[in-house]
């Protein structure tokens, strides 16, 4: 079993990496099974139990599906009798016989230490692998309540990881001026205060109705707008008690109460909410386009073969990878003329070069050498040329363009170096 990565964004990657790799695989039948050890389970009850699952196996009527199930509790068997006791956080077997065509199968065994401690001890026999424990340890992104407003306008969003999102906009019927004199004046000033009273109420439901569903999961809320209006309507009370306490403090200055201003006070927020990880993503794609823009003394390299050639110079200071990325980095070799060759490719193409003709001498020869996770991969070189690894989220709007337009990795170098012009991808525009 592999030691889990140091680094914690790449921990979460691997995580859910695997995840997906499991839950890809599909059974004939009911002959995949899932093991769930709890920590401080005692393995001798474990084995027990299994033994148990063995027995009961035989009296499956078919064949296959029975010959596949024991195999699968026998390979159980042996992995569970490795450990004296579970893992700190317990761990989870899946073994069993996938499904891959014209009526034939072949074993799996995945053994994953999940990052939380597990709450159950479960043991489950279906045609998919039982992930539900551990899909609940991927968490989701954090999220914010978002409000900005004045007398006029407020917009109302969330910040959900990395990506903003307008779910409420709304206009006043507010008069900003009047005209009046004498007794008249007072009494138009008591109906505007009254206009804008109902529009902070209407304000606070609105929040309401959007945020306390949420509330739980909301890590805070942001309130910002021009002018003394926000802290008026703060000091005043107009949210429910529970969304009160989590406005953040200090309130936000922006100019804008529609769906810009919601960007604007997140950007301006960078300060007061140290290590939100969308404004540091933005900072760093912002920094890799200005100096691609730079074109020759540009500090910036993109696409695979650029990249690889930065990383191999020790010239990459910063290394921006899309968490979406899902590819290995396959070796192959001919068995006929002995020629070796590498890919990087979807995990879904990799049968494809293996079925497909040898590049060099045409004959379908082709075997599997080696291969590595493709993200996994460019976490080690980058750590051992000593460049800083980044995962940037496919969720906001520059994870998308590092994907469209770059391949989902670019480099920020620490010196310039000569581009390779055909081995270039073209930006997108």
């Amino acid at each position: 079993m592999s030691t889990p990565p140091s680094d914690p964004q790449l921990a979460r990657y691997s995580f859910q990496r695997k995840m997906d790799e499991i839950a890809k695989v599909r059974g004939r039948a009911t002959e995949l099974v899932s093991l769930y050890v709890s920590p401080g389970k005692q393995i001798s009850d474990v084995m027990s139990y299994l033994r148990n699952e063995y027995a009961q196996s035989s009296n499956i009527k078919s064949r296959t599906t029975r010959k596949n199930v024991m195999w699968a509790i026998e390979s159980l068997m042996g992995r569970v009798r490795g450990f004296k006791e579970p893992p700190a956080n317990g761990v989870a077997f899946f073994v069993g016989s996938k499904a891959v065509g014209a009526d034939k199968s072949e074993p799996v065994t995945f053994i994953v230490e999940p990052p939380e401690p597990l709450r159950t001890y479960l043991y489950r026999c279906d045609s998919s692998f039982f992930l539900e424990p551990l899909l609940s340890m991927v968490h989701e992104p954090d999220l914010w309540g978002l409000i900005v407003m004045d007398r006029a306008e407020v917009t109302i969003g969330l910040l959900r990881g990395k990506r903003v999102e307008s779910l409420r906009n709304r206009q006043s019927q507010v008069p900003s001026k009047h005209g009046r004199g004498g007794q008249s004046q007072h009494r138009f000033e008591r109906m505007i205060e009254h206009a804008a009273h109902d529009f902070f109420v209407r304000i606070g439901e609105m929040s309401n109705e959007i945020f306390l569903p949420k509330k739980d999961q909301l890590k805070g809320i942001l309130l910002g707008g021009p002018g003394a209006t926000k802290e008026y309507f703060y000091k005043e009370n107009y949210l429910h008690y529970e969304l009160q306490q989590k406005i953040v403090q200090p309130l936000f200055d922006v100019g804008y109460t529609d769906e810009y201003g919601l960007k604007e006070m997140v950007e301006r927020a960078t300060q007061t909410l140290h290590g939100l990880e969308l404004t540091e993503e933005k900072r760093l794609v912002q920094r890799l386009l200005t100096e691609i823009r730079k074109a020759e003394s540009g500090l910036a390299a993109y696409g695979e073969a650029d990249v690889n050639r930065a990383l191999d110079l020790g010239a990459v200071d910063t290394l921006l990878i899309s968490e979406g990325l899902r590819r290995q980095r396959v070796t192959f070799r001919c068995t006929a003329c002995q020629k070796e060759f590498t890919r990087t490719l979807p995990d879904e193409e990799i049968d494809k070069v293996l079925d497909g003709p040898c590049p060099s001498c045409a004959q379908r020869n082709v075997t599997e050498v080696s291969s590595e996770d493709f993200v996994e991969g460019l976490f080690r070189r980058a750590s051992d040329s000593g460049a800083v690894a980044r995962l940037v989220s496919v969720e906001s709007e520059e994870g998308e363009m590092l994907v469209k337009g770059f391949g989902g990795i670019g480099a920020i170098l620490r010196y310039p170096i000569a581009a390779t012009p055909a081995l270039r991808p073209r930006p997108a525009t």
